[in-house]
């Protein structure tokens, strides 16, 4: 029970609601561009990027982290 709430199981759900989150914002993005926004959708497109960059550093730590737990 105690590696339930473990720095690793944490930050490995945080890293899941990233994901989810980018997924989502994207869905918003092609419903704005369809819509005529794409001044909108260039702009999300840019935060999706910043996401991007950043899941793949966290997904790098949360290896690092797994691979020092063992």
């Amino acid at each position: 029970m105690s590696d339930e709430y473990s720095l690793h199981s944490v930050l490995e759900r945080m890293y899941q609601n990233q994901l989810a989150l980018e997924a989502a914002l994207m869905e918003l993005t092609l419903h704005a561009e369809e819509q005529g926004l794409e001044e909108v959708g260039d702009n999300i497109r840019g935060a999706l990027s910043t996401i991007g960059e950043n899941a793949g550093f966290i997904n790098q730590g949360l290896a690092r982290l797994r691979g020092s737990q063992i």
